[in-house]
């Protein structure tokens, strides 16, 4: 693309033609400030944080949607610009309950952080009307707190663009606008599918996911309880973000020491599970492909994606795999396998999950999730809420020695870490699935047509005289359009993997929250994954079925996958919904 020059700050910046000023200024190393603005999500210069002058103008100009044009006069930081953004900062202030300290986002709030930046700190310059606090409780996973909205439309806009669901938006006009669903109806109410990407792009306060730290921490105090814990494969690529370490940074280890100075009984790893996951969803593949099974098979790894299927493409949920998730495998075989193991009553096992997801937090409440008896998994926090638990209390997290996950259930291979990048579980599956229908050792583990954080992906291989298709999606917008060509018979495919959020695990609802200055100009997804694909390459065992745990475990219980022992504890079954909730 051809490049254009134009000055800002009396400096000369090249940047390619259809650049906006705020790209531009990018390049040249400045940051204005913005709010609303997601890139190629929520483009839509209503904030008016971003303003900036340009010779000739008749007003401030909004620079995330501003084209820059040949020998364009730009200046970013000028007392009329400065004394705009923060006049903004004051009236949005005006209406915003800023009942900081007690705010989930104290200390990692954009509009906090900004009016530090502009000096801003009259909460109360314009008195008047306050929208109230009224808090929506009605879903499982979060809360909504409308009196700390500043109308962004940034979770309006992911919801609707990005996972293709759009069951929130802006109600009423004028100083009663607020962001909600439709009639008024509480959150619960409605087809959302609890992924928590809105949580994940909201600036401010206003939406957070349900704290159940207080639960873990009472349950591990009660000396009446054997609790333990599971934590997700995407947790480890992003939790050191909470402490300042780089994005990008493994902390699987000092994961396992907090996780165990904090006071659980046993530390497990939820890669057992995802193996495990594997063993089954491989299994019944297999079966499908020999036995003439609805295909394409489609995996039901991804809470978010499954609840979304059942609300919007009910007539496919005989395509979902009936493999819990390993999240859910996990639970059901520590409150029976190890519980007989260890001789522990499973009413006295807590079961704690540390997840990227939000939809967790809905899936472990769901019916026919209790394969021993009991509810598979008791608790679920997110990755933020395990950084609270930490910081709360006073471990010193970057200067933790590398610990390890307990055994059995802490014993996983490269193929169950994965799991938590898009595409992850379909090479896993691979991996297994191949050596099971031809019999022979793979020379190459690496599938790398179904990595990458491209939103649909699509491959085929040769397996024993059978090309078998298969195709990848994440986000549930990608996965509308691609299941949409399957109905129609546009595609044909054997095997397909659905992740709810964009990327994967990795970047989940429950992550750690990047402002968007860093989300604007970083690929969360990419760097985060490459995390868990250096742990798989480092794995002493890169195949779920060479696990000498998951062997022992349908050694002397399971027996094999398949069996009926393994269906009563590891799968499960689905609901049609209706789109209105």
């Amino acid at each position: 693309m051809e490049n254009i020059t134009i000055k800002i700050n009396g400096v000369d910046v090249s940047a390619p033609a259809g650049s906006t000023i705020l790209e531009a200024a990018r390049i040249a190393g400045i940051d204005i400030p913005t709010l609303c603005f997601l890139k190629d999500v929520n483009e839509i210069g209503a904030c008016r944080i971003c303003v900036v002058e340009v010779k000739g103008a008749r007003s401030l100009v909004a620079s995330c949607v501003y084209p820059i044009n040949e020998g364009m006069e730009v200046f970013t930081n000028t007392p009329k610009v400065r004394n705009s953004r923060k006049k903004t900062l004051q009236l949005l202030l005006s209406n915003h309950n800023c009942s900081c300290l007690s705010c989930v986002r104290s200390g990692n709030c954009e509009l906090q952080a900004l009016c530090k930046d502009y000096g801003v700190d009259d909460a109360n310059l314009y008195e008047g009307e306050k929208t109230p606090s009224e808090l929506d409780t009605s879903a499982a996973h979060m809360v909504r707190d409308n009196s700390k909205c500043i109308l962004c439309r940034r979770c309006v806009a992911t919801c609707e663009k990005v996972q293709g669901i759009g069951v929130i938006g802006a109600n009423e006009r004028g100083f009663k606008t607020n962001i909600g669903s439709s009639f008024e109806m509480g959150l619960g109410e409605t087809s959302c599918v609890s992924c928590g990407q809105c949580i994940a792009v909201c600036p401010v306060g206003a939406i957070y996911e349900k704290d159940n730290t207080g639960d873990v921490f009472a349950a591990i105090a009660d000396p009446d309880k054997h609790v333990i814990v599971q934590t997700a494969p995407a947790v480890r690529a992003a939790l050191g973000e909470e402490f300042g370490l780089p994005i990008g940074t493994g902390v699987e280890g000092k994961m396992a020491s907090a996780l165990r100075m904090l006071g659980f009984d046993k530390v497990f790893d939820t890669d057992f599970g995802a193996d495990l996951t594997i063993m089954e969803e491989a299994n019944e593949f297999v079966e499908r492909i020999q036995n003439g099974g609805v295909l394409p098979m489609i995996t039901s790894c991804s809470p978010g994606w499954v609840k979304y299927c059942e609300h919007y493409f009910p007539d496919m949920t005989e395509n979902l795999s009936s493999c819990k998730s390993p999240q859910q495998m996990f639970g059901a075989i520590a409150k029976s396998y190890y519980a007989e193991k260890m001789g522990i009553d499973p009413k006295n096992i807590v079961s704690v999950s540390v997840m990227p997801c939000t939809a967790k937090k809905f899936e472990i409440g769901r019916d026919d999730e209790d394969g021993a008896g009991y509810p598979d998994v008791d608790i679920s926090i997110t990755t933020r809420e395990l950084a609270r638990m930490i910081r709360t209390a006073g471990i010193r997290f970057t200067e933790l020695p590398d610990g390890k996950f307990d055994e059995p259930l802490g014993l996983s291979t490269g193929a169950g870490v994965i799991f938590g990048a898009t595409g992850g579980v379909m090479e896993a599956a691979l991996r297994t699935a191949v050596e099971t229908l031809t019999g022979e050792e793979l020379k190459s583990l690496d599938f790398v047509d179904v990595r990458g954080v491209e939103g649909i992906k699509e491959a085929s291989y040769e397996i024993n005289g059978m090309t078998v298709k298969v195709a990848v999606a994440s986000g549930l917008a990608n996965a509308r359009k691609l299941l949409e060509k399957v109905k129609s018979g546009e595609v044909e495919y054997h095997f397909i993997e659905i992740m709810g959020c964009p990327g994967g695990c990795v970047n989940g609802g429950g992550q750690p929250q990047q402002h968007a200055k860093v989300r604007n100009f970083t690929d969360l997804r990419a760097l985060r994954g490459k995390v868990l694909y250096q742990y798989d390459e480092n794995a002493p065992f890169r195949k779920s079925h060479e696990n000498p745990a998951i062997k022992e475990l349908y050694a002397t219980y399971l027996e094999k996958p398949g069996s009926h022992r393994a269906h009563e504890l590891l799968h499960t079954t689905y609901v049609k919904r209706s789109i209105n909730g």
